[in-house]
């Protein structure tokens, strides 16, 4: 019973830690950069994935609720793009350690 309720309550506890990211975020994003060292392209990427969690999230939410008929298996694709954009991000981020050791 108290499985059942976590599980039904967690996407919307989701959603509201996610307003905390986008906050911070917003917050790296909008600092001026006066250092030509600070690479935030892989931050930006990561910030990609976050929204696509969000859209994730905000789908099994609404099927809770009986507002949209989408199948569950469609977290799989959301979670595909999500991992397949960290990777990239950690490439990103290794190339770029390479170009400034050398």
């Amino acid at each position: 019973m108290i499985a059942e309720s976590l599980s039904q309550v967690a996407p919307i506890y989701n959603l509201g830690f996610v307003i905390i990211i986008i906050f911070l975020f917003l917050k790296l994003l909008s600092t001026p950069i006066r250092d030509k060292r600070v690479y935030l392209l892989p931050w930006k990427i990561i910030f990609f994935a976050v929204t696509i969690y969000i859209v994730e999230e905000g789908l099994t939410v609404l099927r809770q609720l009986d507002v949209i008929n989408v199948p569950v298996h469609i977290n799989g694709f959301f979670e595909l793009i999500i991992i397949c954009t960290f990777i990239y991000m950690l490439l990103l981020q290794k190339e770029h350690l390479k170009k400034t050791k050398s």
